[in-house]
């Protein structure tokens, strides 16, 4: 059926429902053309091809309707290559030598949110380098308020009333009625100022037409304009309340931009977290390896003396045992490195496996710092993101208290008002008349006043935000007992991590002279197995703790520069404002301006010293000399770990 079929068999319809109405009547088609215009649009929504059903009037949803995954945008996913595994490890990976500095200024360049380090994985904090121009928004959106406002109303009229008159001819009355069109015109500029007055300038016009009638002037236009202003006495006045609002969206940027920055010094220190983890694993894993090559060669010496019935095969069964617990515990280490590596990665902001094998190239610092009490306090006071958060937020609450104030007063407001009216049109002879500039003028004084008596919601809200600014003040008093006690743990960990340091160094020199004694007592038959045995797994413990220990007092200088908001700026790592183009008050007529984007930092300065050797050559991994056989000759890698019955099955006759 066409559109012209549709409208021909409507029109028919609503002739039969009007009673017999023309069909070319206006009305009719009018008519009939919108409910042809209904149908086609119903007809459309319901079509096979119809993405959505198009109407006003919506079924009720009587299932719940889950699109297939499919159907969604799909996004293209960062490229990374397979990771490697102990099982599966990538042979043939570049290695790159990777300072401290550097890596934290990789991880400035791919900042766009803030990851935090957990464990061996870095997760998403919340914030990101838009958070500070979002919050910054509401600035101009609380200012808006004082905007001059200009609105415009037209409205054409055309009313047509219905009356019953006499009439001298049966059946002596006759509904008869006036037609009266008009424009009404009404143009309104305000503009609300600081201490809470309201002005507004208005202009109305309203051009009016009678047909049929005599009027003295017909068609007329009666205008007026005016000018009015209202002035809060109490409630609602005031150059502090009414900024309140502005000043509470700029703390909230404010806080908003400590926020973000707390979370970047969390980041940084993160960074530095996971970069010391990654070389006391590689360490670690250095001294297992070790380990497996003294207790592979130890394992070979005792073979031959089983064979020669030197031992019985416990002896040899011992020497076994420990050589496999060792391989165990290089497995271990050997994921550890795999993790600590991808957990960097993940905290600079690249991909798992791009082929590459980060090797960390910045010796760890082995100095003893000495921290000066007082001036760590000084500057948490003042350098703390946390406690700058903590002030801020008192600072609001003191606006908010300003505001609820205000509320609680009585509304009592001055209003003055002045208006000139004006009237004009034509006469029944044809001639122009209308009055004069200023011949009728009103004008209006008065004071109006209102109060919810008791005003108790107002009194209560009073109360609640006093007692909100009570509980903010203990909140900024224990952030402060609470920074002083971090700051107390984080001083003794990092005396306790660098004595630790020092007495593990000790060890690792007196572990080596005792596994070289150990070994020529074995070689001559003044030493037993048990003590070779625990000698190498000595000395290597004390290699892989001397580490840990150096590393973590790293992190623990990482973490007291947190502790005082001071990380950042000892890194030389500072924040820069990006901005784009966007639609300014004026955009219709291509006027754009540049607004905040997003906050980012810049790159760090270099901090730590570099080299060109890995950095757990700054332990002296000297590998210890093996029994009977040097180190180098054994490389870890072709060794491989026998069974029991194969050594039981070569001693057979």
């Amino acid at each position: 059926m066409t559109f012209g079929r549709i409208r021909n068999w409507l029109s028919q319809r609503v002739i039969v429902w009007s009673g017999g109405a023309h069909p070319e009547s206006p009305w009719v088609a009018t008519l009939g053309l919108g409910l042809a215009m209904l149908v086609v649009m119903l007809a459309w929504g319901n079509s096979a091809f119809a993405q959505r059903r198009v109407g006003t009037i919506f079924p009720e949803r009587r299932s719940v309707h889950v699109r297939d995954p499919q159907q969604l945008p799909r996004y293209q996913l960062p490229t990374a290559l397979a990771p490697s595994t102990v099982s599966r490890p990538i042979a043939d990976l570049e290695p790159q030598l990777l300072a401290l500095d550097g890596a934290i200024r990789t991880s400035m360049r791919n900042l766009d949110v803030v990851r935090v380090l957990s464990g061996v994985t870095a997760t998403n904090s919340g914030r990101s380098v838009y958070d500070v121009a979002l919050s910054h928004t509401q600035v101009d959106q609380q200012q808006a308020r004082f905007d001059p406002l200009l609105s415009v109303d037209n409205n054409w009229n055309v009313l047509e009333n219905p009356q019953a008159i006499f009439d001298p001819l049966p059946p002596n009355s006759r509904i008869s009625g006036t037609q009266t069109q008009n424009f009404n015109t009404s143009t309104r500029l305000s503009k609300t100022d600081l201490t809470g007055g309201n002005f507004v300038f208005g202009v109305d016009a309203t051009p009016t037409s009678v047909s049929p009638g005599t009027l003295a002037l017909n068609p007329f236009t009666r205008s007026s304009t005016f000018v009015s202003y209202t002035q809060p006495l109490l409630k609602g006045a005031g150059l502090e309340f009414n900024l309140a609002p502005i000043v509470i969206a700029s703390i909230n940027t404010e806080r908003s931009y400590f926020q973000f920055k707390d979370a970047m010094q969390e980041h940084v220190r993160g960074v530095i977290e996971a970069y010391w983890s990654l070389v006391a694993a590689r360490t670690e894993l250095w001294a297992r390896k070790q380990q497996v090559v003294q207790l592979t060669e130890n394992l070979r010496l005792k073979d031959t003396e089983l064979r020669v019935g030197i031992i019985d095969r416990a002896d040899q069964a011992q020497a076994q045992l420990a050589l496999a617990n060792t391989k165990a515990s290089v497995i271990t280490a050997q994921s550890n490195v795999l993790l600590r590596e991808a957990a960097l990665r993940n905290m600079i902001g690249v991909s798992p496996s791009d082929g590459t094998l980060y090797i960390p190239s910045t010796p760890p610092i082995n100095e003893r710092f000495i921290p000066d009490w007082d001036q760590m306090l000084q500057l948490a006071e003042e350098r703390r993101p946390d406690l700058i958060e903590l002030k801020l937020i008192l600072e609001a609450d003191t606006q908010q208290l300003l505001i609820a104030k205000n509320g609680s007063r009585p509304q009592l407001d001055a209003v003055a008002l002045y208006r000139w009216n004006g009237l004009s049109g034509n006469t029944p002879t044809g001639s122009r008349l209308s009055t004069s500039t200023g011949q009728f003028t009103d004008w209006t004084l008065g004071v109006n006043f209102s109060v919810p008596l008791g005003l108790r919601q107002a009194r209560a809200a009073v109360r609640q935000q006093e007692l909100v600014i009570a509980r903010d003040q203990i909140n900024l008093k224990q952030g402060f007992h609470v920074t002083t006690h971090s700051l107390a743990v984080t001083v003794r960990t990092l005396d306790q991590q660098y004595e630790q340091y020092l007495a593990f160094r000790e060890a690792k020199l007196a572990a080596r002279v005792n596994l070289a004694a150990q070994q020529i007592n074995k070689n001559f038959g003044r030493s037993r197995q048990l003590e070779v045995l625990l000698a190498i797994s000595d000395w290597g413990n004390t290699v892989s703790a001397e580490a840990n220990a150096l590393t973590q007092y790293n992190t623990q200088l990482a973490a007291l520069e947190r502790q005082t908001g001071t990380i950042l700026e000892t890194h030389g790592i500072y924040f820069i404002e990006e901005s784009q183009q966007a639609v300014g008050p004026l955009g219709r007529f291509g006027d754009t301006r540049s607004y905040p984007w997003d906050t980012r930092p810049t790159e760090n300065s270099n901090l730590y010293d570099d080299s060109t050797e890995p950095a757990e050559n700054s332990f002296d991994l000297t590998p210890p000399t093996n029994i009977g056989v040097p180190a180098k000759e054994i490389p870890f890698d072709e060794i491989k770990l026998r069974t029991l019955k194969e050594i039981m099955e070569e001693q057979e006759p």
